[in-house]
């Protein structure tokens, strides 16, 4: 399976061009719920693809106005290639969306759309989960309050915590996702930048959820101090080490999920977040 059958085409890819403003940009995070936007330049030759915008790019420059300053550049792949070449790229890169370039923007592959391969065998997936599994596991204690939960997944750089019990029994898990639909944010905050601040509180925190880089900022944002158990996911999904990548990547698609705790009878012994599956390819 090639990058070109996964990929959502140029034709179905919202872009904006230089020269421009975060406004611009600001337009399609909020409509279309996009993590990023590629950013192009029409040249005498034709389309030229210039890198992307981020939200957390806006977010961590609030006081830049100008398209072309925001713009980043990052690792591209080209059509032809294997989804395995596209993996491995994700995994190196730390990337979760990668721009499809062959001289012009041709579309957009992400690690979903690697996932999805892998669920429906379009690529191999028969590799045993319990050897993609990471041991390293974020915990936070059930009865922890939620602002210093918050801190605990922001510092350890991961999108999840795996709850335990006073007996350290699992006994639910906690998202950024969680946490984000109870918070509030602080309007009028500088750090924010006027163009996200000005923003309904629901919008606003819809577009720092998805942040490939999972920044989670806490100066403009009132969060409950209640415990997590109040806010956690009690009803679980996990998988055995000896489910394979595509069963499991099928769980993550039916239920929307990232990460699957891995059990070993009624023993938490690992995690498989969705980039450790593009590992066996």
């Amino acid at each position: 399976m090639n990058v070109a059958d996964a990929m959502t085409p140029r034709s179905e890819v919202v872009t904006v061009e230089i020269p421009g403003t975060r406004d611009d940009v600001l337009e399609y995070l909020q409509e279309r719920a996009f993590s990023s936007v590629p950013v192009i330049k029409e040249t005498d030759d034709g389309e030229e693809f210039r890198g992307l915008v981020s939200r957390e790019t806006l977010i961590n420059n609030p006081d830049e106005d100008q398209l072309a300053i925001l713009v980043e550049e990052t690792p591209t792949i080209t059509a032809d290639a294997s989804i395995e070449e596209a993996a491995r790229l994700m995994v190196t890169e730390a990337a979760r969306r990668v721009p499809v370039v062959d001289g012009e923007l041709e579309g957009i592959v992400t690690i979903t759309d690697v996932v999805h391969a892998i669920a429906n065998g379009d690529v191999d997936g028969d590799a045993e989960v319990g050897g993609l599994a990471r041991s390293d596991i974020n915990c936070i204690y059930v009865e922890t309050p939620l602002t210093v939960a918050e801190r605990e997944l922001s510092h350890a750089e991961v999108p999840y915590g795996v709850v335990l019990d006073d007996g350290g029994e699992m006994a639910g898990v906690l998202t950024e996702v969680d946490i984000i639909d109870v918070a509030r944010v602080v309007e009028g905050e500088d750090d924010t930048g006027d163009s996200i601040a000005n923003q309904d509180d629901e919008w606003a925190w819809e577009g720092i959820k998805a942040v490939g880089g999972r920044y989670m900022p806490t100066r403009n944002v009132e969060l409950p101090t209640e415990p997590v158990r109040e806010f956690m996911t009690a009803d679980v999904i996990t998988v055995s080490k000896r489910r394979t990548a595509r069963e499991t990547a099928q769980q993550m698609i039916e239920h929307d999920i990232e990460q699957i705790p891995l059990m070993a009878g009624n023993e938490l012994v690992g995690i498989v977040r969705d980039v450790d599956l593009l590992e066996a390819l």
